[in-house]
């Protein structure tokens, strides 16, 4: 029973081994990346739940997504809040000083397709 059960086994674990997690949209990232984030959370004096924060007091709701972003040269942290309305509201925070710079309506992407 245990030969029956190793070469299943060996399959999965090479397959874990070899294949990207499904999480993983962007790809890899390169030590040149790494660098560019470093620098991005050196130039944040504000953390992510400090940002978090600022944004649900600006948009009620709930918090989907944060990430540090570098926008027209300075550090941002980018805040999607998924309102009651159920519509995701972008609210970008200067990660230097902790103030709003703005919010938007963030729009989804539809692939268009002809009907024929």
């Amino acid at each position: 029973m245990i030969k029956h059960l190793a070469v299943p086994a060996l399959i999965v674990g090479a397959l874990c081994f070899t294949s990207s997690p499904a999480w993983s949209d962007k790809g890899h990232t390169s030590k040149h990346d790494e660098g560019h984030v470093a620098d991005m959370v050196k130039d944040a004096k504000v953390t992510i739940d400090q940002a978090i924060k600022t944004a649900m007091e600006k948009v009620p709701g709930t918090v989907v997504d944060a990430e540090l972003e570098k926008k027209h040269d300075k550090t941002v942290w980018e805040v999607e809040v998924l309102g009651a309305d159920g519509k995701v509201t972008e609210v970008h925070i200067d990660a230097a000083s902790g103030t709003i710079i703005d919010t938007e309506a963030k729009h989804e992407k539809h692939d268009k397709k002809e009907k024929h």
